[in-house]
């Protein structure tokens, strides 16, 4: 069986008398083209589309090259569509929805963008720039929902994307685009840390969590930013494990949103009758395993097929680290209980990820192959390796001999669920 990591594929054999299944997301036959699920995506939107008029400068929010989106796709026919509308090229703008993610080359607008390159213009957010920020209002707890200027200013805004599972969002896309897609940092870190429950309480908010839309606190909070903003349209696509668009919603944003959410979780779900001693699991290659951070959402999923004290295999190169110069400086905390207390006092989005890492290395014994350090993964409790073959005779040391297994070729996209 052959797993992707990061550009390439390496080879994964696990004794038939071992293995338990093969974690993938169901087996979706979809005949149209992307052009064709777009474009009727689209059509549907023909009422909301009929307020783009001539003379209206239009702000396409779109995601950042950490994620396969289908953008250099959608984002051609979704100009095209305005240009039928009178509104040309130069009334365009792509504004890149970096949140606190770094700027982006010449050549990754490109590829984003596909063949808008050179036609319209492309911005990458700024989170950091007190003077290309504005305010929107507060949310119902208070947070100051600062995002862009230029979307803010727009006669019309698109928000664009795709939807996939979110560790403690629930969900990816729609109203994340805004906030914190085209956030100000402070407004980006304090809608993360409603995922803490309130003090005097510790550990997360137990609906904070993958799947999860209603009670979640960090969907609530996002999406009371997103209708601040009252965004025009959005389209959002969902992507099969190869990167195909396999399907697309357009629409009200949340009414959207909300619609993909459910197609999604019945199609990326996977039922377990059992959890496993051992999981090897590809993040799916690039961009999911680009660096650690975004790596770790695959671990997060994976987590869910796996005995507590079991053993991980984790296929993340991490071509680009860890993915933010802070991350790696939290593991300086040991345990989980001073990293909360640490992580509270001076909140960090970055730290938030490195305490969930921390709290699933304690769970279990983790091994990643990656390209980083191997003085630097044992530092943050996560065992070395540089190939998988490495790994798994690591893991078998580690394992009980009559040990059973799960392979997840795509654990980025697809959810274990045990049943009650």
């Amino acid at each position: 069986m052959q797993l992707r990591y990061g550009d390439s594929s390496v080879d994964c054999t696990i004794p038939t008398e071992r293995l338990r299944g093969v974690i993938r997301p169901l087996s979706v036959s979809v005949e149209d083209s992307p052009e064709e699920l777009i474009m009727r995506a689209l059509d549907g939107c023909a009422s909301i589309l009929s307020h783009f008029t001539s003379g209206q400068r239009v702000v396409i929010v779109t995601s950042d090259i950490t994620r396969s989106t289908g953008s250099e796709l959608y984002l051609p026919l979704l100009v095209d569509e305005l240009n039928r509308r009178g509104i040309p090229d130069r009334d365009v703008t792509i504004l890149i929805a970096l949140g606190i993610h770094r700027k982006q080359s010449a050549a990754e607008h490109e590829k984003i963008i596909g063949p808008l390159h050179g036609r319209v213009t492309v911005l990458d957010h700024d989170c950091d720039d007190p003077k290309m920020l504005v305010s929107l209002g507060s949310t119902a707890n208070g947070i100051d929902v600062l995002v862009n200027r230029t979307a803010v200013e727009a006669d019309r805004l698109i928000l664009t994307g795709t939807i996939g599972f979110h560790y403690f969002a629930g969900f990816g896309g729609g109203r994340k685009a805004l906030l914190p897609g085209i956030g100000g940092r402070a407004a980006c870190l304090a809608s993360h840390f409603t995922l803490l429950r309130p003090h005097p309480a510790r550990g997360r908010h137990p609906l904070a969590t993958v799947g999860v839309l209603e009670g979640n606190p960090v969907h609530e909070t996002l999406s009371q930013a997103c209708a601040l903003a009252a965004p025009d349209l959005i389209l959002n696509t969902i992507l099969a494990p190869d990167k195909r668009i396999m399907a697309v919603f357009a629409g009200q944003w949340d009414e959207a949103h909300r619609a993909g959410c459910r197609y999604y979780g019945e199609q990326f779900t996977y039922l377990l009758t059992e959890q496993a001693d051992l999981v090897v699991a590809s993040c799916g290659g690039y961009p999911k395993d680009i660096n650690l951070i975004q790596a770790h959402k695959s671990m997060e999923y994976a987590g869910r097929a796996l005995k507590e004290g079991g053993v991980m295999i984790l296929l993340a190169a991490c071509r680009d680290g860890y993915g933010n110069a802070t991350f790696f400086d939290w593991f300086r905390y040991k345990e989980p209980a001073e990293f909360e207390e640490a992580l509270r006092a001076h909140y960090e989005i970055n730290g938030q990820t490195a305490l969930a890492l921390l709290e699933k290395a304690k769970r279990f014994r983790i091994i990643l192959v990656s390209h980083l350090p191997p003085e630097e993964v044992r530092s943050i409790s996560l065992i070395p390796a540089t190939t998988l073959d490495q790994a798994m005779i690591a893991a078998v040391e580690l394992l009980p001999e009559e040990y059973t297994a799960y392979v997840i070729p795509e654990a980025g996209s697809v959810l274990p669920v045990l049943k009650p």
